[in-house]
C-alpha cells in the first residue's frame, strides 16, 4: 500500500510546477468551485497511477493544480465513496497521496441532509465534529507509517479555521450554521426514522462521505475544515422525496456563498 502511495505521489509531482500546502475536495454539485481556480495542470483520475475513478454524476473526476485566493492549491474535482464499491483504503488513498505531496491543510465540502429541525435547504453548515456510522474505519489493518496507531480525534475539524470562517462569513454577511456531520455508507437516502435517530444521536446533518477522509487526514497530521450544504431535510413532520438531481440543484445554488468563504480563508491562511 505504502509503495503505491509513493508511486502515485511521485508521478503527480512530476507533472506539477508548484508545491501547494493546501488542498480542496469538491463534493456533489460543488464542482463549479473549480471554475474559481486559475488552473495550471489538470490530471484526469483515469490517468493517475493507482487512483480510483469517480462513478457518480456531479463528480467530474480530475485533479487540479492551480491558484485560488492567490495561493497554490491542489483540488479534487470529485471524490470516491464506499457505496461505489471501493474499499475504505481506496476511498482515502488520495489523502495519503496529498500528505506525501506536502499538503498541510485540507478543505472539504459535501452535500448533506439536514436532521436539525431549524435547518433549511441551502444552508451552509460549518462542520464542528463528526460521527462515523460507516461499517469500517479507514485505519483498520496494518498501520501505515505516517501516523500513530491510535490517533486522537478531539479536534477533527481545526478550531482556528472554524473561527476564521465565522469571521469571514460575518464580514460578508453570509449566514452560516454550525453542526455535527454523520456519515453513512449509502447509497440510499435515509428514511424519516433514520433521520430522527441520527438527530437523537447528536447529528445535525447526514451524508455519505467526508468522515473517512478526515480520519485519514488527521492520522497524518493534516488540518481539516469542512462545510456541508444542506440540500434536503428529513425527520420533519412532512416526508420529502429526495432525488440526486434535487441535491445537485440545491448544492449548485448555494455554491457561490461557500466559494466566497473558502476563497477568502485560503487567501488568509
Amino acid at each position: 500500500m505504502y509503495n503505491k502511495i509513493l508511486e502515485t505521489a511521485n508521478w503527480i509531482r512530476s507533472k506539477m510546477t508548484t508545491s501547494p500546502e493546501t488542498a480542496i475536495i469538491l463534493g456533489t454539485g460543488l464542482g463549479e468551485l473549480a471554475s474559481e481556480i486559475d488552473k495550471v495542470t489538470e490530471l484526469p483520475y483515469k490517468d493517475i497511477p493507482n487512483f480510483p475513478v469517480s462513478t457518480v454524476e456531479g463528480h467530474t473526476g480530475c485533479l487540479i493544480e492551480g491558484k485560488l485566493g492567490g495561493k497554490d492549491i491542489l483540488a479534487m474535482e470529485g471524490r470516491f465513496h464506499y457505496y461505489e464499491g471501493y474499499s475504505m483504503k481506496e476511498v482515502t488513498f488520495p489523502i495519503r497521496v496529498m500528505h506525501e505531496l506536502g499538503i498541510k491543510t485540507l478543505f472539504l465540502s459535501n452535500a448533506a441532509g439536514g436532521t436539525n429541525p431549524s435547518f433549511r435547504i441551502g444552508d451552509l453548515m460549518i462542520i464542528t465534529d463528526q460521527i462515523n456510522n460507516m461499517p469500517e474505519n479507514p485505519l483498520r489493518g496494518a498501520n501505515i507509517p505516517q501516523g500513530p496507531r491510535f490517533p486522537d480525534m478531539g479536534h477533527a475539524y481545526d478550531p482556528d479555521l472554524i473561527d476564521l470562517a465565522d469571521r469571514i462569513a460575518h464580514e460578508k454577511a453570509i449566514k452560516v450554521r454550525h453542526g455535527v456531520y454523520l456519515a453513512t455508507q449509502g447509497p440510499t437516502y435515509e428514511t424519516p426514522a433514520e433521520y430522527r435517530m441520527f438527530a437523537h444521536w447528536g447529528a445535525d446533518a447526514v451524508g455519505m462521505s467526508t468522515v473517512p477522509e478526515v480520519i485519514v487526514a488527521r492520522h497524518v497530521g493534516i488540518k481539516c475544515f469542512g462545510v456541508s450544504i444542506i440540500t434536503d431535510l428529513g425527520g420533519h413532520a412532512q416526508v420529502m422525496k429526495v432525488t440526486h438531481e434535487d441535491v445537485q440543484k440545491a448544492a449548485a445554488e448555494a455554491q457561490p456563498r461557500m466559494a466566497a468563504i473558502m476563497r477568502e480563508m485560503i487567501a488568509r491562511s
